[in-house]
C-alpha cells in the first residue's frame, strides 16, 4: 500500500480540506473560462471564481443538471479542444439525448486510480482475478472498471454483460476470486447455476462489487447467502466520472466511502436547492476537483441519501446506501414510493422469489400499480399464492399503498443482463 496510490489512509482531516479548497479553486476557474454554458449561468448569478475564498462558498454557485448536458450535446460541455479527447463515454439515452462526457489521458490514470482505490476497500488484492461482468462500449461500467483491475495489479477477466450461460463457464474455468456487475444480473448468474445444476455457493467467488442501480441491504442479504460471498457497493455516476467516485469497505459495510480528494459532495433539499447539514436526507450533489475534459460544478445526481462520517476511511465522509433516485419516484395516489422499498418487502417474505416488476396503469382517472412476481418452483402454487397476499398485506402497511400482487410462473418475467428494468410505466398506452 503506497500514498501515492491510496492515500485517503493518509490524509489529516487539515491536509484535505486544504487540498480541496485548492482543487475547488482550479476547478471552478478551469469550467467558468471554458465551458460557456456553464459561464452563462455564473453570470446569470451575479457570480465569479474569484468569489470563491471557502469551501463554503461554493453554495453561492449555481447547479449543474443533466438538462444542461443534453442541451450541449454532444461537445458543448467540454472543458478542452474536442480533439484533445482521448475517450468518449455517453448515457444510453433512455429518456432523451445521451449525456456525453470525455476524458484526457490524466483523466483516465486518475479514474483507474479511484477504481483501484475503490476496489482495494472491497477486499480485492493484487494477483487476484477478478471476473468483469459490466458492460463495454459507451456505458463507463466495463472500461473503467477493465482499467481499475488492472491499476490494482489484479488480473482481468473481460467478460463484458450478457451470454448468461457463458459467463457461468468462466466463473467454473478460470475461477475468479472476484466478480464485478450489477446486482441484478449477478442474481440473474447465480439463477442460471442453479438451472444448471451448479450450487453458486461453491464456486470460487468471494467478493462481489456490484453497482449502476439502487439495491437495498436485503438484495446483499440475499446475495451474499447464495453466493457465500462478500458483497459491496461501489458508487459512481457517467457525469461525474463513472464507476468509483466512492465505495464500501469490506471492514464496515455502511455505505460507500466517498474519495473527497477528487469530489467534493453536498446534500440539498431536492425542492429548495438548498444546502443541507450532514445527517439529514436529500439530494446529492457533486463538484469534481481533479477533471480536465469535463469538469462539473454542483452536479445534482438526484440520488437520494444522507452524508455520514466516515469510519473504515475516517478521513472520508460516507453516504448512506442509495436506494432512491428522485427519477424513480413513484406517485400512486399521493403516496410517494421507490422500487427498493418493494424489493426489501419481497425480500422479508421466504417464500417469493427476488423477481419482480412493477407495472402502472390508470383506471378511469385512478392510477393503479400491479406487481408481477415470480413463484418459487420448489413451492406449491397455494403456497405462493398466500404469499403474494402477505405481500400486498405489507406494502399497504409500510408504504400506505393498496397494489395489485399478480403470482407469475418461474422464468416468466425478464432477467437482468446489466441494470434491470423494475419499472413499466403503461399508462399512456
Amino acid at each position: 500500500m503506497t500514498a501515492a496510490l491510496f492515500p485517503e489512509f493518509f490524509y489529516s482531516l487539515d491536509r484535505l480540506r486544504t487540498l480541496q479548497l485548492d482543487r475547488l479553486k482550479q476547478s471552478l476557474a478551469h469550467a467558468y473560462a471554458n465551458q460557456l454554458p456553464y459561464r452563462v449561468k455564473c453570470q446569470a448569478a451575479c457570480v465569479h471564481p474569484g468569489d470563491l475564498k471557502s469551501l463554503d462558498d461554493l453554495k453561492r454557485f449555481p447547479f449543474t443538471a443533466k438538462a444542461d448536458l443534453r442541451d450541449a450535446y454532444p461537445f458543448g460541455m467540454l472543458a478542452i479542444p474536442r480533439e484533445s479527447c482521448v475517450r468518449i463515454h455517453a448515457s444510453s439515452g433512455t429518456t432523451g439525448r445521451p449525456t456525453v462526457v470525455g476524458y484526457t489521458k490524466g483523466d483516465l490514470e486518475r479514474w483507474a486510480s479511484l477504481v483501484a482505490r475503490s476496489l482495494r476497500a472491497s477486499g480485492i488484492r493484487p494477483g487476484m482475478k477478478v471476473h468483469n461482468a459490466y458492460g463495454y462500449g459507451l456505458f463507463t461500467g466495463g472500461l473503467g472498471a477493465h482499467a481499475g483491475i488492472e491499476a490494482l495489479g489484479a488480473t482481468v477477466i473481460p467478460m463484458s454483460g450478457g451470454q448468461t450461460a457463458r459467463q457461468v463457464q468462466l466463473i467454473r474455468d478460470f475461477e475468479p476470486d472476484a466478480i464485478l456487475c450489477t446486482p441484478s444480473y449477478l442474481l440473474t448468474i447465480a439463477d442460471a447455476m442453479v438451472r444448471e445444476g451448479i450450487d453458486p455457493r461453491s464456486t470460487s467467488l468471494k467478493v462481489a462489487v456490484l453497482g449502476a442501480e439502487p439495491w437495498t441491504n436485503e438484495m446483499r442479504h440475499e446475495l451474499e447467502q447464495r453466493l457465500g460471498i462478500d458483497a459491496l457497493d461501489i458508487y459512481g455516476l457517467s457525469e461525474v466520472m463513472g464507476p468509483g467516485v466512492g465505495n464500501e469497505c469490506l471492514e464496515t459495510k455502511d455505505g460507500p466511502h466517498i474519495w473527497e480528494d477528487h469530489f467534493l459532495p453536498e446534500i440539498i433539499d431536492g425542492d429548495t436547492g438548498e444546502r443541507l447539514p450532514d445527517g439529514e436526507m436529500g439530494e446529492l450533489v457533486f463538484t469534481s476537483l481533479t477533471k480536465e475534459a469535463f469538469p462539473v460544478i454542483r452536479y445534482r445526481t438526484r440520488d437520494l441519501t444522507r452524508l455520514l462520517p466516515g469510519t473504515a476511511r475516517p478521513g472520508m465522509r460516507r453516504i448512506e446506501k442509495i436506494t432512491g433516485r428522485n427519477d424513480d419516484m413513484i406517485i400512486l395516489r399521493g403516496v410517494n414510493l421507490f422500487p427498493t422499498q418493494i424489493e426489501e418487502i419481497v425480500l422479508g417474505i421466504e417464500q417469493l422469489t427476488p423477481h419482480f416488476i412493477l407495472e402502472l396503469t390508470r383506471s378511469g382517472t385512478m392510477d393503479e400499480l400491479t406487481v408481477r412476481i415470480e413463484r418459487d418452483p420448489h413451492l406449491d402454487v397455494e403456497v405462493c399464492q398466500a404469499a403474494t397476499v402477505v405481500l400486498a398485506e405489507r406494502i399497504k402497511h409500510y408504504i400506505g399503498s393498496t397494489v395489485t400482487v399478480r403470482l407469475e410462473e418461474p422464468g416468466g418475467l425478464p432477467r437482468s443482463e446489466g441494470k434491470y428494468k423494475r419499472v413499466y410505466d403503461l399508462r399512456n398506452r
